[in-house]
């Protein structure tokens, strides 16, 4: 080894010991939000509507509804969202291989040829050089030492955003899932509302026949008679609502599983009596929640993203190094191969850019945008427990104002079946009976519209309880998909 190759040998050694990763090792910070005590604690509300088991995986298979189970099950399948989604996680999945793939071992291969007139005094000769045939062959390799570790905040900032972007698939996974549970229960609300409000249109349309003969008996005026016809068309102007409610959940569907609205499950334009859940509402503890909840890890996996380009950042002020060779034979075409045409190379190579022209300035800017990257996912953190403290609260509500019309219900039915013994007894008239009943049937309107208001809040809780995502991806694992 002659002395140039030994000082080359040394220099190399010696930037080889002299590797750091440059910028700050990612943890989370100890003052972020999540690690708030008060945020860990049980989620709970006056009148306790709920239990504090954990929330399953598949919480919609708590209304034991094999048609709503179906409907999921090809939502998942073909919905154009998750489609999306998917191609989103593929994307980011090959940007972590490409950032892998960086630095490292290369390799290439050159190969050309051309008529040349080479300059005489490139090569310090007082006359022309001869037009030649020139050809060139050569093969080169090449070592990128990450000295400074800019290659590997790469790819941790690439395997961060992998992850954020699979939870943003998770998060349209069950936006999805909640989607078709809302959109079913409107088409069973419809078609349930549409049931009750037929009837108390019938009954108005006996009550007002029962009227005009009263006035045409001289018991009764005109004026009667048109209070009572207006009602009759008041209700029957509101029947079209029901039909538009009904045909408006189908083409969600419809949209939601990429079906047309003649292939939805059987029955499923039909049904008429809402998916119920036969217990409390389960829905575990603050800290399970803020696991679970797929838009707090990705804001999470954004705040680790962003530290990592810190490093890549502060990389930039250092030179990268590597180490390559060169075999190859360069001359006129007819002498390639020739001893007097070959030509090899080794040693290593130094780059390095002046940290000037905003260099540090970028290094400032990463660090502000990671500030806000913690500022947003504490954000998250806090909107996550508010969204479920507030869906609780609002749940609870319902189901107290839901109790408290099934009473008034009940009420109402004894008075009507009380008043129409009265009337078969001949205790009270015709139009009396006909009134109880009218009275019964609107509170039963009542009921079943809070009825679905209770089904809403409850699809309302679950997509805040941040479930559903688990058997997605147990699911998707089998076929490939995120």
């Amino acid at each position: 080894m002659n002395k140039a190759s030994g000082l080359m040998v040394a220099g190399l050694g010696l930037l080889l010991s002299a590797c750091q990763v440059v910028g700050p090792d990612y943890h989370l910070p100890d003052e972020a939000a999540i690690h708030r005590e008060d945020l860990q604690g049980k989620l709970a509300v006056d009148g306790k509507p709920v239990v504090s088991d954990p929330v399953p995986a598949d919480w919609w298979r708590l209304y034991r509804d094999p048609r709503l189970d179906q409907m999921i099950q090809q939502a998942m399948a073909s919905n154009t969202d998750l489609r999306v989604a998917a191609a989103n996680l593929q994307r980011s999945r090959a940007q972590v291989d490409e950032a892998e793939a960086a630095g490292g071992w290369s390799g290439g291969v050159k190969m050309g040829a051309q008529r040349l007139q080479e300059s005489g005094e490139a090569f310090l000769l007082p006359e022309k050089v001869p037009v030649a045939n020139i050809g060139e062959i050569a093969i080169s390799a090449s070592y990128q030492f990450d000295l400074f570790g800019k290659l590997q905040r790469g790819i941790e900032a690439a395997k961060a955003s992998a992850d954020a972007t699979q939870a943003a698939a998770d998060t349209a996974r069950i936006t999805v899932v909640a989607d078709v549970v809302r959109a079913y229960t409107q088409v069973c609300a419809a078609n349930e509302e549409r049931e009750i409000a037929q009837h108390s249109l019938d009954l108005q349309a006996q009550s007002t026949t029962l009227i005009q003969r009263l006035r045409d008996a001289g018991r009764g005026d005109e004026t009667q008679v048109t209070r009572s016809q207006t009602q009759f068309k008041s209700l029957r102007a509101d029947m079209p609502r029901y039909e538009a409610e009904r045909q408006a959940g189908l083409f969600r569907l419809s949209m939601l599983l990429a079906k047309p609205v003649d292939q939805l499950p059987a029955g499923t334009d039909s049904c008429a009596e809402l998916p119920k859940i036969a217990q409390l509402v389960p829905v575990g503890d603050g800290a399970a929640l803020l696991k679970r909840r797929p838009d707090v890890r990705q804001a999470e996996r954004r705040l680790a993203a962003s530290t990592a380009t810190i490093g890549i950042a502060t990389a930039q002020l250092y030179p990268d190094v590597s180490i390559g060779a060169t075999v190859g034979t360069v001359g006129i075409l007819e002498n390639l191969g020739e001893p007097s045409t070959n030509r090899w190379g080794f040693g290593p190579s130094l780059t390095w850019t002046v940290p000037t022209n905003g260099a540090r300035a970028r290094i400032r800017e990463t660090e502000a945008a990671t500030q806000g990257a913690l500022a947003q996912f504490d954000g998250v953190v806090l909107n996550a427990i508010r969204e479920t403290q507030t869906s609780l609260a609002q749940y609870s509500a319902l189901l107290q104002r839901r109790d408290a019309l099934a009473d008034a219900e009940q009420s109402a039915k004894l008075a009507a079946d009380q008043t129409h013994r009265f009337f078969q007894a001949g205790r009270a008239s015709f139009l009396a009976d006909l009134q109880a009943t009218r009275t019964y049937t609107d509170v039963r309107a009542q009921l079943a519209a809070a009825n679905t208001q209770v089904a809403a809040g409850q699809i309302n809780l679950f997509l805040a309880l941040g479930g559903g995502w688990e058997s997605g991806r147990t699911q998707a694992s089998n076929s490939g998909k995120p």
